[in-house]
């Protein structure tokens, strides 16, 4: 079924999908496979062309609201699945690997462990979380293989591509492919921009781009810097996810300048956050600087904020436990109607 998608949308594969169907399949049967798509698509060219269902239909010509396609032909031909119901989003995640079938770029920052699409799955099974959102990791660079493979086979899922003003894309057909928005960073101290990664410069360069293709930018940034870019983010075309919260500072508390500037541009509406509640920036539950987040955080969360569990979460020590971190942030809400915004309402509206 993906082999054909991919066929059909991209009118190619990628490489990932031709293995998996070659090691599934052999050679002659996927052979046998592209022709029987490619017979079936131009029959459906050759009944459009000619008018011919629509003519038995009685239509006489066929217009643009009664269009001829492949199903016509094929009327035994299965129906795509329902759509999923949405019981929460998940907005931040990674995969990699396996990497016999997508390997990592060769100039990287990191090489992270494997962390594959069933793990992913089953991960957001446990939590409830019926979809979610996959952001293309700067370890590999330009190739989009791995998460396009994944938007095609799975359509709950929804996918963030890291591009810069120098790469030729088609947008629409991204989109198309379940793409929603393109991530840039811009961060703090010598370094934190890892290679691969896209940068403000970039942002300002796709923005238009992004904003005709009906997608936003997602930006990585910290409060150290935000109050220095926070304009040009209000002034952006298209609409700007933070994620990570902002990185912001737990030390510094909720008076900090980059904290008040974040919360600004959230209250914008023009600008959105992704709450990662990781080890890394959130305190626990008993300090006494969570219900101060909480209590300046409830006017403006309730239109502008989503929820991401940024799994497999590298380079945090332990590992979080995503169940508890989940039942952490719906105990800090307090509230069932805030929570349903923020896992539900707020990324139906980005990402769906």
């Amino acid at each position: 079924m993906t082999f054909a998608q991919e066929l059909n949308r991209l009118r190619s594969v990628t490489d990932a999908t031709y293995a998996d169907a070659l090691a599934r399949f052999g050679e002659r049967t996927v052979m046998e496979l592209t022709a029987l798509v490619g017979y079936y698509t131009m029959v459906a060219m050759t009944l459009n062309a000619h008018e011919i269902l629509a003519r038995r239909r009685g239509a006489g010509v066929r217009t643009a609201t009664t269009p001829v396609t492949m199903n016509d032909s094929l009327n035994a031909a299965p129906q795509p699945p329902a759509a999923t119901p949405i019981t929460g989003w998940d907005c931040h995640a990674h995969l990699f690997g396996p990497y016999d079938c997508f390997p990592l770029a060769p100039q990287r920052s990191y090489t992270p462990p494997e962390a594959v699409e069933a793990q992913y799955l089953a991960m957001l099974a446990r939590l409830g979380l019926s979809h979610g959102v996959l952001v293309h990791p700067s370890a590999y660079g330009e190739d989009f293989s791995l998460l396009l493979h994944a938007l095609a086979s799975r359509p709950q899922l929804r996918g963030v591509i890291v591009a810069n003003k120098g790469m030729d894309l088609d947008w629409s057909s991204l989109r198309a492919c379940g793409v929603r928005a393109a991530r840039f960073s811009h961060r703090s101290g010598a370094g934190a921009n890892f290679a691969g990664s896209a940068s403000l410069d970039d942002l300002h360069a796709l923005a238009p781009r992004l904003a005709d293709a009906g997608l936003h930018a997602e930006l990585w940034t910290d409060c150290q810097v935000l109050p220095d870019i926070a304009e040009q983010l209000r002034q952006m075309p298209v609409p700007v996810v933070i994620d990570h919260t902002g990185g912001f500072d737990v030390a510094a508390g909720v008076d900090a300048a980059g904290f008040r500037c974040l919360l600004s541009l959230v209250e914008s509406g023009h600008v959105w956050s992704s709450c990662v509640p990781t080890a890394t920036c959130w305190p626990c539950k008993t300090s006494p600087w969570a219900d101060l987040f909480t209590a300046r955080c409830s006017r403006q969360i309730r239109s502008a904020w989503s929820g991401g569990t940024d799994w497999p979460h590298l380079r945090v020590t332990p590992e979080p436990d995503t169940s508890a971190l989940l039942a952490l942030f719906k105990d800090w809400t307090g509230d069932k109607e805030l929570v349903h915004k923020i896992l539900v309402t707020n990324p139906t509206a980005l990402y769906d």
